[in-house]
Parts: structure tokens; sequence; C-alpha cells
């Protein structure tokens, strides 16, 4: 699976942006498609999921309510809405796949991964 992210950017605090990641080679059904992040100085975290099969989502408590994840069958597509952004957003945002849904959360069982895209979030 190639993932390719796209979308990232520079807006102020309470802002809109919308991630998208670009899916291809191997059929999809089955796998867990994930959005993480990581600050400067921090480790990486999980920040949303959804089951491509059955748009099963969960997100990290941190973003959960601001935050959306989706995808596009069709187009092979990952999304991520990020509405009423804060500084604490700020991060490099990486798509991730992997087979099974089950502990979505773990950024080391993800085999496959994008190359990232900036998002600075200003007081």
């Amino acid at each position: 699976v190639q993932l390719q992210a796209s979308g990232g950017g520079m807006v102020q605090a309470g802002g809109s942006l919308r991630l998208s990641c670009a899916a291809s080679g191997r059929p999809l059904s089955g796998y867990a498609m994930s959005w993480f992040r990581q600050a400067p100085g921090k480790e990486r975290e999980f920040v949303a999921t959804i089951s491509w099969s059955n748009g099963s989502a969960a997100y990290a408590d941190s973003v959960k309510g601001r935050f959306t994840v989706s995808r596009d069958k069709v187009k092979k597509m990952l999304y991520l809405q990020m509405n009423g952004l804060e500084p604490e957003d700020t991060a490099v945002y990486f798509c991730s796949a992997k087979f099974n849904y089950g502990k979505y959360y773990r950024g080391n069982d993800y085999v496959f991964w994008g190359q990232g895209t900036q998002v600075t979030v200003s007081s």
C-alpha cells in the first residue's frame, strides 16, 4: 500500500483544514486507515482511525468532537476534517494503514505510512 498525504498548512486558532491521503496498491478491505501526528520534541500520537470496510471510526480524546475522519472507497482516499484547530494541534500529520482494525491506536503495528504533512496553528 502506498500512501500520499496532502492538505497541511498554516491556520489561525479556531480555523479549519482538511487533510487528504491518497492510497494505492492492494485492496484495502479489512484495513484500518489512520492518522497519527508528531509535534516537535514529542512522541508520535494516535489521532483518528476508520475501518475501510465498514466505516467504523474512533478518535483520540484530544480531538474528539473537532476532527472527523472519513474515506471514499471509490477514489481510495482518506480524509481528516479538522475544525476548531488549536495551537496544540501543531504537528506533522501522517496517514497510515494496517490490516486488521484491532488495537488501532498502536502506531508500531502500522506497516504502511505516508510522508507526512505539516499543520501549524497560530494563536
